[in-house]
C-alpha cells in the first residue's frame, strides 16, 4: 500500500521543482506530475512527486485523520 501526504508548496523551483512542508517536516519535490501549482496551494506528495493538487480544507482534514493514527501507535 502506499501513502500519499498532503503538503503545502511553500516555494517553487522552476521549471518543476518545488519545496513543500507538513509540520515541522520540508522537502523539494518534483511537479512534473501536476499542472498549475502555486505557492499555497496543497499537493498530495508521494516518493518525491506531486501526484494531485488538492484544496487546503482537505488537506488539513486528512493531516488530522494521519496525526491521529499516529497517536495510535
Amino acid at each position: 500500500m502506499c501513502l500519499g501526504v498532503p503538503m503545502k508548496v511553500i516555494e517553487l523551483n522552476p521549471p518543476d521543482r518545488a519545496i513543500v512542508e507538513a509540520g515541522k517536516i520540508s522537502l523539494e519535490i518534483s511537479l512534473q506530475l501536476v499542472d498549475s501549482v502555486k505557492i499555497g496551494d496543497h499537493v498530495i506528495v508521494h516518493s518525491g512527486f506531486a501526484l494531485e493538487v488538492m484544496d487546503s480544507k482537505a488537506a488539513a482534514e486528512t493531516l488530522s485523520l494521519l496525526n491521529q493514527m499516529a497517536e495510535c501507535e
